[in-house]
């Protein structure tokens, strides 16, 4: 268990008082439930680590069958046609849509995993120790303002399958990936809420301690 001595001394916990994760007011260590909103107190996120792991491996075992299996079925004139991500991706490309190619192919593809091996660089240097905090916490803020334009492929689809039911002309469905897709987009934004980024402060204060004993 944490003490007062092991916070930063310029903390809100150092100086025995909690800060409420929903609304920002101080309050006695002692104190359950945020007076203002009700909501849990905690000095830290209890095992935001711990947590954190868990939660991006099951992103990044949903990731497989997001990018394997088709996240499109389409029947025209009787035929269907499955597509997958980076399907999609290179047939749009082949057909002169550069743009929309590029926009898929960086929100569907690029942002999901840079959010994943963003977040697991933050759990194994804060479990490691570090020397580098500013540069953490911009990453940490980083990966939280890309993390909602992931959706693009799913919201595509939602859509496709809501405006085109022709019935025996053409149809479109969602597949499989498109589950596994909006599966991996919710668990890493899950992810990011369970890191608790005032850890990567406790770690630098720490660090820095231990070097001024030896």
């Amino acid at each position: 268990m944490q003490t007062e001595s092991s916070f930063p001394k310029d903390s809100a916990a150092a100086q025995g008082l909690l800060c409420c994760h929903s609304c920002g007011r101080l309050s006695p260590q002692d104190t359950l439930r945020c007076p203002r909103c009700q909501s849990r107190l905690h000095i830290r996120k209890p095992a935001s680590l711990q947590r954190t792991f868990a939660l991006l491996i099951t992103s990044i075992l949903l990731y497989i069958p997001a990018n394997v299996l088709p996240i499109m079925n389409t029947e025209f004139l009787g035929q269907q046609q499955l597509s997958t991500i980076l399907g999609g991706v290179l047939l749009l490309w082949e057909h002169g849509s550069y743009p929309i190619a590029l926009v898929i192919f960086i929100a569907s593809v690029l942002v999901p995993m840079a959010k994943i091996f963003a977040l697991c660089w933050l759990c194994f240097t804060v479990s490691r120790g570090h020397n580098r905090p500013k540069h953490l916490t911009r990453l940490y803020l980083l990966t939280e303002l890309v993390g909602r334009w992931s959706m693009v492929d799913v919201f595509v689809v939602a859509i496709l399958v809501a405006l085109i039911q022709l019935g025996a002309l053409m149809s479109i469905y969602p597949g499989a990936a498109a589950l596994a897709f909006a599966g991996v987009v919710i668990l890493t934004m899950l992810a990011a809420m369970s890191f608790d980024p005032r850890l990567i402060w406790d770690v630098t204060e720490n660090s820095t301690r231990d070097t001024d004993r030896t």
